[in-house]
């Protein structure tokens, strides 16, 4: 029963303990996240998402990295705006969650749509450097 407390306040410990660097590596990729978004750079995509990737977002089936990108790649729908606030990072070791809110303005086909979402992303660090392998997102209520 001591050994459970003793890893439990152990792991609470760690969970709260994110470096400045983490947090700013993780801000500077959502940057460039939001950006390639708008420019429709699906090589900077790329780096960013995961090869294991799955991105939940409303009115869509799951989609693959390769789904996400080739959307990019076809020209099939670009973005006007794409801003996230109320940034929350947490770094867990080699994980961070990242939550917000994010406006954007898309263009499919002529049709000019307006979404309003609170997302989360999971990001893993692997071999030194950060990726998405998460991204939900869920429609802002009334």
């Amino acid at each position: 029963m001591i050994w459970i407390c003793a890893v439990l306040v152990a792991c609470a410990g760690f969970q709260g303990q994110a470096s400045e660097a983490d947090v700013t590596a993780i801000a500077r990729l959502e940057a460039e996240w939001n950006t390639a978004h708008v420019q429709g750079d699906a090589t900077t995509l790329g780096r960013i998402f995961a090869d294991d990737l799955v991105v939940v977002v409303p009115s869509m089936r799951p989609l693959t990295k390769a789904d996400s990108l080739g959307m990019f790649r076809v020209g099939g729908m670009k973005f006007d705006r794409y801003e996230s606030t109320d940034i929350q990072t947490r770094v867990y070791g080699e994980t961070a969650i990242v939550t917000g809110r994010l406006k954007r303005t898309r263009t499919i086909n002529g049709k000019t749509m307006d979404d309003d979402w609170r997302f989360t992303k999971v990001y893993l660090r692997r071999a030194g450097a950060w990726q998405v392998v998460s991204f939900h997102a869920s429609n802002v209520g009334p």
